[in-house]
Order: structure tokens, then C-alpha cells, then sequence
């Protein structure tokens, strides 16, 4: 039987430290507490978040090796890069939150079943996405959304959450764009969380423990872009990445 701490058991915001997280499932560190604003960033401060099923308790997690992309290294593949070129989609930013979570959720996903982004985390992150802490990148044909992420910033710090495609390579220009747009404004490092096939391929990075720690209390510490990013971002053609 595993046995974790339950929040309940710590005051205020505390969690236990993340060495406590266990190596099998990886990274689980406890359960309990809520999804309030408060709890949620003190949670990404410290290296730790949100990751449940619908009927669970909130789960909380901080896995290593840490999978991360470098913003300043992000390259699409060559031959996807040739196929951009007369693209007529278009990014923006922090224009659909709502809808670019939603879709998330529901997009059907190759050997998964179900959806751990529950109504719950949905109103979670959008309560975080009013105050300018939560920020979504969208990829527009025409005027219909065909891909995009959403995550978190604190300061110069961005930790993906999810990412979907309604048309091949739309969640691939909104994570390019989002490289770009942060490389741009000096924040060097997007956490995406859990290792898997998919973001090895598109050029992730195992980061330890100790080496992500360090990274994250030093880039979050630091002022970041402007919160409300529609104002910063300007919508531009996808062809511009290329």
C-alpha cells in the first residue's frame, strides 16, 4: 500500500519537501488540499503540481528526471518547417483560454481514457488565467482553433500543462511559438513535466532534481513578461516559423 502525506496534516501552503517524492509512480508526493490560486502557485514555486482523476483527491507530484525544453533551442523538424511556409494559420496568445483547456480535455488521446483536466482543474486554471498567472498559446486557420497550450508563468518560469492538435502540427507551431515569445522576453525554460516518446521527439530535455531546483528558484524569482499577454503578444502568421 502507498502511503503519502495528506496537505490536511501541514498549515497554510506548505508541502513536503520534494526528495520525498516517491520513485514509483514517479514523482507522487501527496495528496489533499484544494486548487485555490494560492495553493497552486505556491505549488509551481516549489516544483510541484496538480495531476488527479475525476473521483480522486488532488494529487500532487514533482517526478525527476524533469522533462524540459530550452526556449533559445526549440527548432521544428526541417521538413515540417518546408510545410509552414504557405501555411494560413496564425498564433495568438491569451485570446481563447477557455476554449484551448476545453479542448484539451476532450481531444480523444491515443491509449488514454478519460481526462485528468476535470471541470475542477478547468475552473482551477482559469481562476489563475484572470489574474495573469495562467496563459494560453492558439493556432487559428481561418478563425477556427486548431490547436494550442495552456500553462503557468511565475516570473521568467513556464510550466506547460497540456497541449492539443485538430490539424496535424498544431500543437507543434503553438509550442514553437511559445519558445519564441519567451526566448524573446529572456525566460529560458519551459517545464513540461513527465518524459514521454512524444516530447523526447520534439527535442526535450531530461533535467535532474537538483539542477531543476536550482533553475526554478532562480527563474521565478526574477520579474517576467507582462501578465496579460494579449497586450505583448501580437498575433502573427506561423509561416514566420519557418
Amino acid at each position: 500500500m502507498i502511503r503519502i502525506p495528506w496537505l490536511e496534516e501541514l498549515p497554510g501552503e506548505r508541502f513536503p519537501p520534494v526528495e520525498a517524492a516517491l520513485a514509483e509512480p514517479n514523482g507522487l508526493l501527496c495528496a489533499g488540499g484544494d486548487l485555490s490560486v494560492q495553493r497552486l502557485l505556491a505549488a509551481y514555486r516549489q516544483g510541484i503540481f496538480p495531476w488527479f482523476s475525476e473521483g480522486e483527491p488532488v494529487l500532487w507530484w514533482s517526478p525527476a528526471p524533469r522533462m524540459v525544453f530550452i526556449s533559445g533551442e526549440f527548432r521544428l523538424a526541417s521538413r515540417f518547417r518546408r510545410s509552414l511556409r504557405k501555411s494560413p494559420w496564425q498564433v495568438r496568445a491569451d485570446t481563447a483560454f477557455a476554449e484551448v483547456i476545453q479542448l484539451c480535455a476532450n481531444i480523444p488521446r491515443v491509449g488514454q481514457d478519460g481526462t485528468w483536466i476535470t471541470a475542477e482543474i478547468q475552473a482551477a486554471y482559469q481562476r489563475l488565467h484572470a489574474l495573469g498567472h495562467a496563459h494560453s498559446v492558439e493556432v487559428f486557420e481561418d478563425e477556427a482553433l486548431i490547436g494550442g497550450l495552456y500553462g503557468v508563468m511565475i516570473g521568467r518560469m513556464f510550466f506547460a500543462e497540456s497541449m492539443f492538435s485538430r490539424r496535424s502540427g498544431g500543437s507543434k507551431v503553438a509550442l514553437a511559438a511559445l519558445a519564441r515569445f519567451l526566448h524573446q522576453h529572456d525566460c529560458p525554460l519551459i517545464d513540461a513535466q513527465v518524459e514521454n516518446p512524444h516530447l523526447l521527439s520534439l527535442g526535450g530535455i531530461r533535467m535532474t532534481r537538483p539542477a531543476f531546483m536550482a533553475a526554478l528558484a532562480e527563474y521565478t524569482a526574477l520579474p517576467g513578461p507582462e501578465p496579460h499577454w494579449r497586450y505583448i503578444f501580437k498575433p502573427y502568421p506561423a509561416s514566420l516559423l519557418a
